[in-house]
């Protein structure tokens, strides 16, 4: 089976990854692990380009891999960035406040909640953080689900290649955001059960200076206009929640404006970047226009 555009996208950020962590040395506290999970990615990739492509288990492996993996790339950044100083995390957050002051007049990831304190905003905001997940995880497997493998790909694509660009960023510009820096909100705001529930998932798996940009924006929009292109009643379902999103990430202080909007500029470049890979799927059964099954 061929290697895809998303295949090559991740194997560039994992040699990537591989230099930074022998470069940044010492192989302690699960670095080591990290190092022997890169060369594991490669011997994927090269059982991959060995597996029969008509086998049902190789396109199911093939198309939703990157979706099992992401989160581990996302650990393995905290991992990474935690043998760095605080002082050096936070002077990055300290020009991004800086910006932010520039462009904003104010720290709005800071303000807005305070100056806003509804339970009912919220509340849905919160709960519009969590869509995050959903937003990202079933585009792919609903149009698998469809027979449209090629459409599935391209969204899943999408949001991969988005999360690279950013992760290659939280590598060499570690920003802890504003969850971090700054006191938390208190009061009826924070208790509410969606803000809980955020709360409670950021404890158990929040990697430290993934902030800027926000590849919770960056990964969610590149998939929501890859869905709408290729099957546009998924995009239209997922343009609300992810807008919500967008301002949500700021409101419930999880996020810097900045993060957002540099989200958002990621997010968009991907697509661009992407090209005709954006486009619209093919056939619902996933085979290409001239009869010959896809990859």
């Amino acid at each position: 089976m061929a290697l895809n555009t998303t295949d090559l996208v991740l194997a560039g950020y994992q040699l990537f990854f591989a230099i930074v962590l022998i470069f940044r040395g010492p192989f302690d506290q699960g670095r080591g692990w990290l190092l022997l999970s890169c060369v594991l990615f490669g011997v994927l990739l090269a059982l991959l380009r060995r597996a029969p492509a008509e086998s049902v288990a190789t396109r199911l492996l093939h198309t939703f891999y990157p979706l099992i993996l992401f989160g581990g790339f996302y650990t393995a950044l905290g991992v990474l960035n935690g043998g760095l100083s605080p002082e050096r995390i936070h002077a990055h957050d300290a020009l991004v406040q800086r910006w932010e002051q520039t462009l904003f007049g104010g720290q709005p990831s800071y303000d807005l909640i305070r100056r806003y304190p509804s339970v009912f905003v919220s509340g849905l905001l919160h709960l519009a953080y969590f869509s995050y997940y959903p937003i990202i995880l079933l585009p792919g497997p609903i149009l698998a689900a469809r027979g449209d493998w090629a459409g599935a790909r391209r969204v899943i694509g999408a949001s991969m290649t988005a999360y690279a660009v950013c992760f290659v960023v939280f590598v060499l510009f570690p920003v802890a955001g504003p969850n971090w820096v700054f006191p938390h909100p208190t009061g009826p705001v924070r208790e509410v059960w969606s803000a809980r529930l955020v709360y409670h998932l950021l404890e158990g798996g929040s990697s430290v200076g993934t902030a800027f940009p926000s590849s919770h924006v960056a990964a969610t929009f590149a998939t929501v206009v890859v869905a709408w292109r290729v099957w546009p009643p998924l995009g239209r379902v997922t343009v609300v929640p992810f807008v919500l999103l967008t301002i949500a990430v700021v409101y419930c202080q999880m996020h810097y404006a900045m993060d957002a909007l540099m989200g958002l500029v990621f997010g968009g470049g991907t697509v661009w970047l992407m090209g005709g890979q954006g486009g619209r799927g093919g056939p619902p059964d996933g085979r290409r226009s001239d009869g010959s099954g896809s990859s």
